[in-house]
């Protein structure tokens, strides 16, 4: 039976245990924090453009904040006896279960109710030392309080990852009499549990600019979040915005997948990484690793087909991978892996050398805050 916050499969596991919990969103933090500087690598290498890094890090820093929040939410899980329980997916992702993400959203509506009938912050801190003094007794409750208190609070400030964050569209000029936008938004995928960022760059030959029309923008961001579906390959997703829009030219499309993360103490994931971390027994906040995965579609050239009785219509025609038949499976130009981990699971799999890693990119963070990457 559900418990009422989402059907549970063997995939998905539930934190009973409050230490347990916060070594997890410990995790996570240090994980999310060390993003930011792997994407600034990221554009150093020429893999990415100001522009879309300054696109990247708002949604790093959305999930960064989003785990916070979570974090405070389940502070007392195990202890406190509303506290509540994570649940995330350990077999697929490492990260919390889509349903999780869509119970925050619904909190955030309601947020400046709840903290209208909390006290302060200040006035749970003074009641807290009372007890203590006072009593000589720990105030779990008090405690707990306080965390939902924070909670609510973060909620309210807004600015997090949620399971949707819709298209933002920045004009990036003119060329050829046609004006260039860069488009990006992301999702928190339900299939997979991941969050999922999209990025295009679109060329627009309407009379009126798309951000200012009316008609087209809304239709245009129904249209790709309608289509932000992992289990969608990008050549699909391309080849419909084309289809349904004549004087909108999607040029180039990307999606990068933010995990899954692996760890050895909380995830049950099979493959060659499992191995890697069991080996690396790494300290506690240091056994992890996490995937990143761009997908990348680019225009080849541009078709002219017939448009009703008289009329004709530019059609993108997307390069396709051909190498290792790929292509024809991905649906993209082309893919690129990278891994991030810290140096002691790094030092593990150069040991292990497994097949199907030599093309991965991997990026070596330490607890100083340095990124190194390895091809």
């Amino acid at each position: 039976m559900s418990d009422g916050k989402t059907d549970l499969t063997l995939d998905h596991f539930t934190l009973e245990d409050t230490r347990v919990t916060r070594r997890y969103f410990d995790k996570f933090e240090k994980i999310t924090g060390y993003l930011g500087k792997v994407a600034a690598v990221m554009e150093v290498e020429g893999r990415y453009q100001r522009h879309e890094i300054s696109a990247i890090a708002r949604y790093l820093v959305a999930l960064n904040l989003t785990f916070r929040t979570l974090g405070y939410k389940y502070h007392f899980s195990g202890r406190a006896a509303h506290a509540g329980k994570l649940t995330f997916d350990r077999i697929e992702s490492g990260f919390p279960v889509y349903a999780e993400l869509l119970e925050a959203a619904n909190d955030a509506q309601q947020a400046d109710r709840h903290l209208a009938n909390m006290p302060s912050v200040e006035a749970l801190k003074d009641q807290m030392v009372r007890v203590i003094v006072g009593d000589q007794e720990i105030p779990t409750k008090l405690q707990y309080a306080l965390s939902q208190r924070l909670y609510y609070e973060e909620l309210a400030k807004g600015g997090l990852f949620w399971s949707r964050n819709d298209p933002d569209i920045q004009w990036r000029g003119d060329r050829d009499g046609r004006r260039q936008y860069f488009l990006h938004w992301a999702v928190y995928d339900s299939q997979i549990n991941l969050p999922t960022i999209y990025l295009m760059e679109l060329e627009d030959t309407g009379k009126v600019g798309l951000p200012k029309d009316e008609r087209r923008w809304p239709e245009v961001m129904a249209h790709l979040m309608a289509q932000s579906v992992g289990g969608l390959k990008l050549l699909t997703i391309a080849k419909g915005f084309d289809e349904d829009f004549d004087d909108l030219h999607p040029k180039r499309l990307r999606r990068i997948h933010i995990g899954p993360m692996y760890s050895h103490a909380f995830t049950q994931q099979t493959g060659p990484l499992r191995e890697v971390l069991e080996k690396a027994k790494s300290p506690v906040g240091e056994d992890w690793a996490l995937v990143w995965t761009e997908e990348d579609l680019r225009s080849d050239r541009v078709e002219e087909v017939k448009s009703g009785w008289f009329g004709k219509v530019e059609r993108e025609i997307y390069a396709i991978d051909p190498f290792a038949g790929r292509g024809a499976d991905t649906g993209a130009t082309a893919m690129a892996r990278s891994i991030i981990m810290p140096e002691r699971p790094f030092q593990s799999l150069a040991e292990l050398k497994p097949d199907g890693f030599d093309d991965v990119r991997k990026f070596v963070v330490s607890p100083t805050g340095r990124v190194l990457s390895y091809k």
